[in-house]
């Protein structure tokens, strides 16, 4: 239940870890990338009026057994993005022997809040119901997405079922995932629609609709016995306020829930150099260690 400020100078820190990165085969990896996973595109979870609504799986088939499993949710502003944007953040987890579920969503432009949440947890019903065939572990789940979608991660991982966000499968509990994983993640789409933070998409995405901006923000569902959660944001970031990111982690830590911030000290809205990002998922490993949610590759 920390606070990591990373101060960049960092090159002399993350050398150490660059240098164990640069002597790892990782083009021999990446060269037999095909007899560890096995990829299975577009699959539909749910149809809607504006379309089927799809997510890939990235499925480890070289080792026996149920295997740990990423679902991760793009970002872009609930405006854009989609499933095949975010290779960059789940391909580490791949290195780390994680099956990786990669999701779409119906956004702004097709349907407003909070139908992509309702989707992603409609997706996550998918990944229960199918763990089975492709050999999820529900056990070690991890909910995870960046900016948009790690609003999204930290809402599908934290709303309980009384938050009436899952009209697909009302009443129905679904697994309490083993952490939540938020990189630059909106916690508080209220304080977006007006004041200082106003931010023209998040009026978009929600409308006229301020009940729902309460439900469909975070930090309302902050209580103990929440899952692990790590949050990752640039104090600079002018798109997502850092302050409320830093309110939500003093709330998480008062609730008991275990929670790491490691902020990146002049970080925007992500887009940070190839060491911080080295940095930032050394320090994810470490924290996902303390709770014994890593695996061998």
């Amino acid at each position: 239940m920390t606070t990591k400020i990373i101060a960049f100078c960092l090159l002399s820190l993350a050398a150490p870890v660059l240098a164990a990165a640069e002597s790892q085969p990782s083009d021999v990896w990446a060269a037999e990338f095909y007899n560890h996973y096995r990829t299975t595109a577009n699959v539909t979870y749910k149809v809607t009026s504006q379309g089927d609504q799809k997510l890939d799986v990235y499925q480890r088939i070289d080792a026996p057994g149920p295997r740990p499993t990423l679902f991760f949710i793009h970002g872009g502003a609930w405006e854009h993005g989609s499933k095949e944007d975010v290779l960059g953040y789940t391909l580490p987890w791949m290195v780390w022997g994680w099956t990786v579920v990669s999701v779409n969503y119906r956004v702004t432009k097709e349907a407003i809040a909070p139908a992509g949440v309702e989707d992603c947890l409609c997706a996550l019903h998918w990944v229960v119901a199918n763990a089975p065939k492709y050999q999820f572990d529900l056990n070690h789940l991890i909910i995870s997405g960046a900016s948009a979608g790690g609003h999204l991660a930290l809402l599908v991982g934290m709303a309980p079922v009384g938050a009436g966000l899952d009209r697909d499968f009302p009443g129905v509990q679904l697994p309490r995932p083993a952490a939540i994983v938020s990189f630059s993640g909106i916690v508080d789409v209220a304080d977006l629609m007006a004041g200082p933070h106003k931010q023209g998409f998040a009026g978009a995405w929600v409308g006229n609709q301020a009940d729902v901006a309460r439900r469909v923000s975070p930090i309302n569902y902050v209580r103990p016995g929440l899952p692990p959660i790590f949050l990752e944001q640039g104090d600079s970031d002018k798109t997502v306020p850092y302050s409320e990111t830093v309110k939500f982690h003093a709330a998480l830590t008062q609730a008991g829930v275990p929670n790491e911030l490691m902020t990146v000290v002049g970080g925007g809205h992500g887009g940070y150099s190839a060491e911080e990002y080295v940095l930032i998922y050394k320090t994810l490993r470490e924290f996902l260690g303390k709770y014994h949610l890593m695996v061998s590759e």
